[in-house]
């Protein structure tokens, strides 16, 4: 079989393992980085998830490198575990018959583990950087043989308040160390890392058209806010899902949503921020295993998460900016393979859509929810499709001397299917179709009313106290309504407190305030700090909640 990765004068070791993998021809981003990085180049590559990036890199460094030889001479650098454990695993899938030794180093898992596998050598390391600072203050990781460096997914690390770690850490590898730079986006701190560590670099940068969503079945819903859920439950009937990943807006948003569809019928696993590392890889482990297939999600939870197969992506709450959506959307429809994306819209948030296809170039059709004729008819469809399955497996034999009984005692065959079926069918119909209100769209959809008001009851449920131990709860005097990420939120204390990202606990955008949950010891810093912040060109002052 032909590949056309033959022509990027790639090891046949390489190409092998790609095309192990199924993959024939590049993707644009890599199409254009392998070339330069093989020949020496520094690179700055403006490229979302899913658009081929870690192979892009992953595939020259393994070249570049010689493997066995014994000090780390590749690093990665990536700002979240899920990520660094994802490109570490690529990593050693590419390198399967070179023999590459590659070892992931991240927050939540025992040092004495990593240190270990360091001793006994290895060729590449994918590590987060505040774990990656403790391994070098402790003398445990010598990064002075690194011949490429990899910064993926710069602006994450940036906006999480790594900036000094990463200066921290690009000090301790040689010079004339070969850079590889890669980012969604490329703000003026991105350029001034590239100015200051960076030897004359090539920019490559995947057009929107490229990095958006041609290979996914976009739609969406329009419903009221109170029948959401009803809606998702409807459409998870229908659709056929192979793995389904759904956006909440919060961290509570998602599990209490997983819960309910539980509860419904239709297994679901949250995975967010307050979770402990152990905790999120079970969770991830049993998704990719398909021992769940609905994962309930937040944007920030789900950085850097790099599953092919995910069919659907579900938007329960609409995103705050385009960026955003086409970030989610970019989960489904890879590796050659459609997807669906599904959004569940509100009337006053029709403006909010239409921003997103100005920003696409791309329209996002309305379809009508399924109706309870349409899943009862999904429902027998299934029925018939599982009787058929035992027939063919012949197994049977029990359920025969059942039927023979019937017939025995005077029962027409036919009749004694009909009924088993009849029974079977109110078994699978048993689960309520939740009735659906009739939409009105002719209400106002100005944007001071895109967002349904927060009951009383989960406003006080977060009001002054944070749940963490040993943190305090500061309110910001910005929210949704001036479009706050939780990214913004982290920058911004990050930057103008001079304290660590990583250190900012639990947040949560109101519609016009903010709270976010701050280490008690960093409060007087936080506090001390400049009178108000600058986020999206506005002053945002910060106090006690």
């Amino acid at each position: 079989m032909s590949n056309d990765f033959d022509r990027l004068n790639l090891r046949a070791e390489l190409v092998q393992a790609v095309t192990d993998e199924g993959y024939t021809e590049p993707t644009p981003i890599q199409s254009a980085v392998i070339p330069a990085l093989l020949s020496g180049k520094d690179i700055i590559g403006q490229a979302q998830t899913g658009t081929g990036k870690t192979a892009a890199f992953a595939l020259p460094m393994l070249q570049t490198i010689e493997i066995g030889r014994g000090p780390v001479q590749g690093l990665v650098l990536a700002p979240t575990r899920e990520l660094a454990m994802q490109v570490s695993e690529a990593m050693y899938t590419y390198g399967k018959h070179l023999g590459v030794r590659v070892l992931a180093v991240y927050g939540g898992q025992p040092y004495a583990r990593q240190i270990s596998r360091l001793n006994k050598g290895v060729d590449i390391v994918v590590g987060t950087p505040g774990r990656l600072i403790d391994l070098i203050h402790r003398k445990s990781l010598d990064l002075s043989q690194v011949r490429m460096l990899v910064l993926d997914e710069a602006d994450e690390m940036l906006s999480m308040g790594f900036i000094e770690d990463i200066e921290t850490i690009l000090a301790e590898t040689p010079a004339d160390r070969q850079t590889a730079l890669f980012s969604a986006t490329v703000p003026p701190e991105i350029r001034r890392l590239a100015d200051g560590y960076m030897r004359k670099p090539q920019s490559v940068s995947i057009e929107r058209s490229q990095m958006t969503v041609a290979a996914v079945d976009q739609r969406h819903y329009m419903v009221n806010e109170s029948d959401k859920i009803s809606a998702l439950t409807r459409l998870l009937e229908v659709e056929d899902i192979t793995r389904a990943l759904i956006f909440a807006r919060t961290r509570v948003g998602t599990s209490d949503l997983a819960s309910e569809l539980s509860a419904l019928g239709y297994p679901a696993e949250p995975l967010h921020g307050d979770m402990g590392q152990d905790e999120r890889e079970q969770v991830l482990a049993r998704f990719r295993g398909e021992r769940v297939n609905v994962l309930v999600a937040t944007d920030v939870a789900a950085r850097g998460l790099d599953i092919d197969d995910i069919s659907h992506v579900f938007n329960f709450d609409l995103p705050p900016n385009p960026e955003i959506y086409v970030h989610r959307v970019g989960r489904t429809g890879r590796a050659g393979k459609t997807g669906v994306a599904v959004t569940l819209l509100t009337p006053p948030e029709l403006w909010r859509l239409r921003r997103i296809e100005g920003y696409t170039k791309q329209s996002i059709r309305k379809e009508t929810l399924p109706t309870v004729a349409q899943i009862e008819a999904k429902r027998e469809a299934g029925l018939l499709e599982k009787v058929g399955v035992w027939l063919n497996r012949d197994r049977c034999r029990r359920e025969r001397e059942l039927v023979d009984q019937m017939v025995a005692a005077g029962h027409d065959p036919l009749d004694v299917a009909a009924a088993a079926l009849k029974l079977a069918t109110g078994t699978e119909n048993g689960r309520p179709i939740a009735h659906i209100q009739e939409v009105r769209e002719g209400r106002s959809q100005g944007r001071n009313r895109d967002h349904k008001p927060v009951s009383r009851e989960r406003e006080q449920r977060f009001a002054t106290d944070s749940h963490e131990k040993g943190m305090i709860r500061l309110s910001l005097n910005a929210g949704r309504v001036h479009g706050l990420r939780p990214n913004d939120v982290v920058s911004a204390i990050a930057r103008y407190a001079q304290i660590p990202g990583r250190s900012i606990g639990a947040i949560h955008i109101r519609q016009e305030h903010t709270l976010v949950d701050v280490p008690e010891h960093l409060v007087s810093q936080v506090l001390e700090g400049p009178s108000s912040y600058r986020i999206h060109r506005s002053e945002v002052t910060v106090e006690r909640a």
